[in-house]
């Protein structure tokens, strides 16, 4: 008999569950003020740490031309003093084929230095190129860290706007989530997460569903003002509830009738004008 006393009835499950909407829609009223700024700051973080991946990566390619050219410098040196060694040698050659053979090496040599050179024309090439690139990287980094801190700031004042407020609502839900069953309560948020506009429960308007205007059968809209049971829509599936139940004043509607009898009374009032008309000029 305890847990009867207990129940819930389903009127009251959905006046709760009505404003818990209410709730979660004026907290979500509050995170539309911030607009896309969330969004921008995240973009310009994700931005900046791509741009200093990328500097990154010039400053390494820098440092392995620099590198090749020393080798390069290097390779030169060596190859001049094999020159010079073999330049010597061919003061002291005993035939022909030694001859031959010095002058072949101070020629490979000689090609060698030339192509050391040109690499390192190249290289030192590249590594100009990369120090602009590196430079315009960091004036860019520069201008979005200016940017991402303006946005920061903005998004920052706006939460400030809007915190307490904010806080408020999330009390106030937690503790209507508390009065309603969880299985109730987790088909609710899963409508809710799947509805565009974020509305789970929402009440008749002009004989449709307040989520999607689908035309409600008069017998289901019946159903729906009884309060006996949890009724969704059955287009989008969101759950029902009467617009009296939800504290909702609805305008009547100016039914067909009334058009043709406004009408007529014009139509009446034509004639009687047209009549008093007749009579003006039949006395004059």
């Amino acid at each position: 008999m305890a847990k009867k006393e207990t129940e819930i009835s389903v009127e009251d499950k959905l006046k709760n569950l009505y404003e818990l909407q209410v709730t979660l829609s004026a907290i979500d009223e509050k995170r539309a003020l911030r607009g896309e700024l969330p969004l921008e700051v995240q973009d310009l973080e994700d931005e900046i740490a791509g741009l200093k991946t990328r500097v990154e990566h010039i400053e390494a390619d820098i440092n392995d031309y620099q590198q090749a050219v020393a080798q390069k410098k290097y390779e030169i040196q060596d190859a001049e003093e094999s020159v010079e060694r073999y330049k010597r040698q061919l003061d002291e050659v005993r035939n022909n084929r030694e001859y031959d053979t010095l002058t072949k090496e101070i020629e490979f040599q000689s090609l060698e230095i030339e192509l050391c050179n040109k690499k390192i024309k190249e290289a030192n090439a590249k590594v100009e190129d990369k120090k602009r690139e590196l430079a315009r990287t960091n004036d860019l980094i520069v201008d979005r860290q200016q940017a991402l801190v303006e946005k920061q700031n903005e998004l920052e004042e706006i939460m400030q706007e809007t915190r307490v407020d904010e806080q408020e609502l999330k009390e106030k839900a937690e503790e209507l989530e508390t009065k309603i069953e969880p299985r109730l309560l987790s088909s609710f948020k899963r409508i809710r997460k799947n509805a565009r506009n974020g509305l789970g429960i929402v009440y008749v308007q002009r004989d449709a569903c307040g989520g999607c205007f689908n035309k409600i059968p008069p017998q289901r809209q019946l159903d729906i003002k009884m309060h006996k049971k949890i009724i969704v829509c059955e287009y989008c599936g969101r759950i029902m509830i009467d617009p009296e139940l939800a504290g909702v004043q609805t305008v009547v509607a100016e039914t067909a009738d009334d058009k043709p009898k406004r009408k007529r009374a014009t139509a009446r009032k034509s004639a009687a004008s047209k009549k008093s008309e007749e009579s003006e000029t039949k006395l004059s």
